[in-house]
């Protein structure tokens, strides 16, 4: 008698006991609306204690308007306005000030990625894992940027020190009681940098998953432009000599290279 065919177990999702997804916005108008919805979708399958944060970081385009209409229709939806622009960093270290929640998520408001792969992210969690952390499958931007970005992985994967596949894939799910241990400083793009960096240094461990990564439909790149990589080298010296030289984060133990 032929055996019948055993019927494929199928995993439970895995969730969360509560949960915080962040944005840093700049002039993101166009594609914000559709980051905070899928965030709640999301979340809605994976905790019932979740909240959704916008740092509208002095977005000059409609942005500001945009969200103040979605949290019309969103209560778990918090905007926090910056008056003036703060730069990236100043956006993140406002977003993870504001987290309420045991886990926090956070990606950019141009929608390079897609807010339904935490699902991906949480899929890695397991028992001592304190960060997932995201690397791209393909990065799809211009020939130029693609080439500067992998120069810039290595370069500062060498000189830093850092284990990851991807340190500057902006889609990551962190504890939050990680930020009552570490101090971010940095106001720029170099924030991803002094984050991993401080966060693999206090002995926290990380899993990482391939996310997929998309053509920026909206808005124009904020870090790609000569002028601003002139000074984002100039901070990348500071912040190698603040945290491999002196190892300020570690209170000044260890006073050498690696």
């Amino acid at each position: 008698m032929p055996c019948s065919p055993q019927p494929t177990k199928v995993k439970p999702m895995k969730t969360l006991p509560s949960a915080t997804a962040f944005f840093p916005a700049y002039n993101d108008g166009g594609t914000i609306a559709s980051m905070v919805i899928s965030a709640v979708t999301t979340l809605r399958k994976l905790t019932d204690d979740y909240e959704v944060i916008v740092v509208n970081d002095g977005s000059q385009d409609y942005t500001a308007e945009v969200l103040e209409e979605l949290a019309t229709h969103y209560p778990e939806l918090r905007v926090i306005h910056h008056p003036q622009n703060r730069g990236y960093g100043g956006a993140l270290r406002t977003g993870f000030a504001n987290a309420t929640k045991e886990w926090v998520f956070y990606t950019d408001g141009d929608a390079q990625y897609d807010p339904h792969e935490l699902t991906v992210l949480v899929s890695a969690l397991d028992e001592g894992i304190d960060v997932v952390n995201g690397y791209k499958i393909t990065r799809h931007d211009p020939l130029s940027r693609r080439i500067i970005g992998r120069v810039y992985h290595h370069f500062v994967q060498i000189t830093f020190g850092f284990h990851l596949r991807d340190v500057d894939c902006d889609f990551r799910l962190l504890r939050r009681r990680i930020f009552d241990e570490i101090e971010l400083e940095s106001d720029s793009g170099t924030i991803c940098l002094e984050m991993v960096k401080k966060i693999q240094d206090a002995g926290h461990v990380f899993a990482e998953v391939p996310v997929h990564h998309y053509h920026r439909v909206y808005g124009v790149s904020q870090f790609f432009n000569w002028r601003r990589l002139v000074r984002t080298a100039r901070q990348l010296a500071a912040l190698w000599w603040k945290l491999v030289v002196q190892r300020e984060h570690l209170g000044g133990r260890g006073r050498r290279h690696g």
